[in-house]
């Protein structure tokens, strides 16, 4: 590592004064150097200032457990683009592009993101005037020319209830040559919101950036404070955090499951999974009162706590539930109309998974070890080991498999840490933020990695709190999924990603 990349322990704070300010070409020599072996960028952004934008990148290596941090001044509005030699970097480039109005040149294909105002709004990469109106998902689309090559939009309204996005596919007859997405429809401006906190407001906020990663995104966020207060979180909070964290994947694989079965119109798994993914919510909503899990981390800890009874009650339904999914999955898996249909579908090869940095099931599906809970141990995990579930196909059947073999070791999981719950207080007190200081928090979602990262300024106020949620990473997985298959398997590829349009538009 040379001396331009800081270590930083998952969940620790740094002082500001720690991270050299490094040169433009330093700083882009590192990345590059650091992304050729294998390290991952888990967050980039820029604090834009009256005529400096100091921009920040985040990198990861699962081999060696280790994160590092390295930063740089920008003085004008150009820096030079990264994207064609290192593609995961392209949304984070065009997000900066979009947030602070710094153009990058040679970029590929520098569109905004989300369609939204710089955070200095007289400042836009694209020209625009400060007061002209802004329309969400009015840009040009890549093309392909060609005899009987044609486009299909869909979105940003669909037949069902969910959320906007719009899909751009070229098409050869049922082909796709290519799939882009274009989303930002879902723009609440939290990033922007956050900064100058933290304030009451500030974990609601947290809570709802992605509504069904309600524990990934506030178990994040309170090791963000936890670090910054100087503060050590009991044992027994930890348990119950990670019970909540367990119970949130579970729900979520359990639905995902039955969902993608629902869309190859095998109606028994589809059925049962959504009732006992209603099991496991109505769990969480036995422990704080929302089947979400609102309310229930603090910094410090927890607000609610597991009376005897109430454990003994958890185990029962959990003994159960862990019956009721076996049998309707392997309703799932001995159909052969099924797995016919499930494999071969929507591929991601382990190759491209790298290469556009997928994370969490999408990215275990396709081979890659990548899990925070093994790579990056926070909390509990530090003290639990948890096998990490891979398989190597990278197609829906892959991304499926993955889901039932996560929810087997959550199970266990939950069990043990049920059975042996360590006594003592659930919550601590948390000092105020340290002041000029960076901290990096990552959990292990359901979806994957979610990466929280806050700088304060002199006061001990957020100077720049980026949130960067495993969607970010994952939608360009599900576009390279689709290339060469039928327009008709959009739907199954995308439910077998299942991807937060909210948690990416923030």
């Amino acid at each position: 590592m040379t001396a331009t990349l800081k270590s930083i322990r998952n969940g620790s704070a740094l002082p500001l004064a720690d991270i050299p300010v490094a040169e433009a070409d330093a700083f882009l020599r590192q990345i590059l150097d650091a992304t050729d072996h294998g390290w991952r960028v888990v967050a980039y952004f820029g604090i834009p200032g009256a005529t400096v934008t100091t921009l920040y990148c985040v990198l990861a290596t699962s081999a060696e457990s280790r994160l590092g941090a390295i930063r740089t001044a920008v003085v004008g509005n150009r820096f030079p683009s990264l994207a064609e030699l290192s593609p995961q970097l392209q949304l984070f480039e065009r997000e900066i592009g979009e947030q602070c109005g710094i153009v990058f040149d040679d970029h590929p294909w520098f569109k905004p993101v989300r369609f939204h105002r710089s955070f200095v709004p007289e400042r836009d990469a694209w020209g625009r005037p400060a007061d002209a109106p802004i329309r969400v998902g009015v840009m040009d689309y890549f093309q392909v020319a060609g005899d009987e090559v044609h486009e299909v939009a869909v979105g940003p309204v669909h037949a069902g209830i969910i959320e906007p996005g719009h899909f751009r596919f070229q098409c050869h007859g049922e082909e796709v040559f290519h799939l882009e997405i274009s989303l930002g429809y879902q723009h609440r401006g939290i990033e922007a919101s956050l900064m100058g906190g933290p304030d009451p407001r500030t974990l609601f906020r947290m809570e709802t950036a992605a509504g069904d990663t309600t524990i990934g995104h506030g178990q994040a966020y309170c090791m963000i404070r936890e670090a910054l207060g100087g503060s050590t979180v009991p044992p027994r909070a930890e348990a119950l955090r990670g019970i909540a964290l367990e119970l949130e994947r579970l729900a979520n694989h359990t639905g995902d499951l039955g969902a993608i079965a629902g869309d190859v119109g095998y109606l028994p798994t589809a059925s049962f999974c959504g009732r006992i993914r209603g099991d496991f919510l109505n769990m969480t909503a036995a422990i704080c009162g929302s089947r979400f899990g609102r309310g229930l981390v603090t910094p410090g800890g927890t607000i609610f706590d597991l009376t005897h009874g109430l454990r003994d009650d958890l185990l029962a339904r959990l003994a159960q539930a862990r019956i009721d999914l076996a049998g309707a999955v392997e309703l799932l898996w001995n159909a052969p109309s099924v797995m016919a249909r499930l494999e071969n579908t929507g591929t991601v090869s382990c190759d491209t998974a790298q290469e556009i940095g997928l994370v969490g099931p999408a990215a275990r599906a396709s081979g890659i070890k990548r899990d925070v809970r093994h790579d990056f141990p926070f909390g509990i995990y530090r003290m639990t080991h948890l096998p990490v579930a891979t398989a190597l196909n990278g197609d829906v059947a892959a991304r499926s498999m993955v889901r039932w073999l996560e929810a087997q070791k959550s199970l266990d999981f939950i069990e043990e840490q049920l059975r042996q719950l360590p006594g003592g207080s659930h919550r601590s007190t948390v000092a105020p933020p340290q002041p000029d200081a960076l901290v990096v928090a990552l959990t292990e979602g359901w979806r994957g990695m979610i990466c929280h990262v806050a700088v304060t300024d002199p006061h001990g106020h957020f100077a720049r709190y980026k949130i960067v949620d495993p969607s970010f990473h994952n939608w360009q997985g599900l576009a390279m999924a689709l290339r060469g298959q039928q327009i008709s398997d959009f739907p199954l590829c995308n439910k077998s990603f299942n991807l937060s349009y909210c948690g990416f538009d923030l």
